[in-house]
């Protein structure tokens, strides 16, 4: 990186502008690969070509005030709301359970089905955890406490969350609040031997659960070759036309609205396998910039975590910074067969509104910890002074 790349990075208010250009480029591409993937399915299933699309616009006007809303909370405030944050997010998996109430989509009961929308609890889930667990580890930190059963401390409420989830069937989920657990052990100070006894613990049990479904089993064994006789009109369907898709987009792509595997070849084209009509319709340069402004948002957000004062909100940062990151290797990982099919959503680009409002609450609270940033908020309001100045 030249020196002027390095000095960019070194002022802290230009991660805060990254991370605002990163989500709001990230969101805008999405609405327009939500309405390419989704205008052949929304057609066919709901008489209008822009009915999935104009959710996913309503959905995201939402988010954007949400998030400057939450900006403005005080410390005090997402304090009162990380200590209930455990019981609340158990509390809004349990209504799943009740009959008739949670809807079963893909073999997946995780929808609570209203007359207008569906919401998905566990999205939400994932921020209350963080923000319950970060809230655990600060106080535990402040008290000057050893770190070694720092586990014990919110290990067992992942793990209460995690069941409630596999109620569901939703694995892939499961493997995302798993893997923000490992994020915030690790930059909590666990010992590494602790740490990977959990990790094998982990995939032990991720081993289990992959056995005993014969499903899962064959989502994992397809990944090594999803075009084979035996499994290409099975359970290789989707990898094998995503990755169809993705080889067919060449460099440039086919063009904007051109994907061929979006007519009913590949399942949840705007939801988990987005990315690959982004690569059939706009090349490998469309993917490469997806990954290119995934990766200024997760590192802006790491930067904006390491910086806070406060240790909630450093870990709050680099908890949503592991459930962006994670989700994000899943879902490409997916994509490209590289990963077996988990279900899980491309953050900021697939559709779903639960997964976006969730997103952006968390964003909300990272631009909170940036904007209470002193060096931030100084540079901020001069910005907005020369604004004034050069406008009057």
């Amino acid at each position: 990186m030249n020196e002027t790349g390095q000095k960019f990075l070194a002022k802290p208010v230009n991660n805060f502008y990254i991370l605002a250009i990163s989500a709001l480029s990230l969101s805008v591409i999405g609405l327009v690969m939500v309405f390419s993937a989704s205008s052949i399915h929304s057609l066919d299933t709901k008489g209008n070509a822009v009915a999935i699309v104009l959710r996913q616009l309503a959905f995201f006007i939402i988010s954007i005030p949400l998030a400057a809303y939450l900006s403005q909370r005080t410390l005090p405030q997402w304090r009162l709301l990380a200590r209930f944050g455990l019981l609340i997010s158990a509390a809004i998996l349990i209504i799943l359970q009740i009959p008739g109430v949670g809807k079963t989509v893909n073999g997946n009961t995780n929808w609570i089905a209203l007359p207008f929308i569906d919401i998905q609890p566990s999205e939400l889930s994932k921020f209350l955890l963080i923000l319950w667990a970060s809230y655990m580890l600060a106080n535990q930190e402040r008290n000057g406490k050893t770190r070694v059963n720092v586990f014990l401390l919110i290990g067992p409420g992942f793990v209460v969350i995690m069941a409630f989830v596999m109620l569901g069937h939703d694995l892939g989920t499961t493997c995302v609040i798993a893997a923000i657990l490992g994020g915030l052990l690790f930059v909590s100070g666990i010992e590494l031997r602790i740490l990977g006894t959990l990790v094998a613990v982990g995939a032990t049990g991720l081993a289990v659960s992959i056995a005993t479904a014969s499903y899962r089993a064959s989502r994992f064994l397809v990944v090594l070759d999803p075009f084979s006789a035996a499994d290409y009109k099975n359970a290789g369907w989707q990898p094998a036309h995503s990755l169809l898709g993705l080889a067919s987009g060449g460099i440039f792509g086919v063009g904007l609205g051109g994907s061929r595997q979006k007519w009913g070849n590949l399942a949840e084209a705007h939801t988990d396998f987005i990315f690959a009509v982004i690569g059939e319709e706009l090349g490998l340069l469309g993917t490469l910039l997806v990954l290119f402004l995934l990766a200024a948002l997760i590192y802006s957000i790491f930067k904006i975590a390491l910086r806070c004062k406060d240790p909630m909100s450093r870990y709050v940062g680099a908890g949503v910074g592991c459930w962006i990151a994670v989700q994000t290797v899943l879902n490409i990982g997916s994509a490209t067969s590289v990963l077996p099919v988990v279900g899980v959503t491309l953050p900021f680009v697939s559709y779903g509104g639960s997964a976006l409002i969730s997103l952006y609450i968390g964003l909300g609270y990272v631009f909170g910890s940036a904007l209470r940033d002193p060096e931030v908020k100084g540079e901020l309001q001069k910005a907005i002074e020369r604004r004034r100045l050069s406008t009057s």
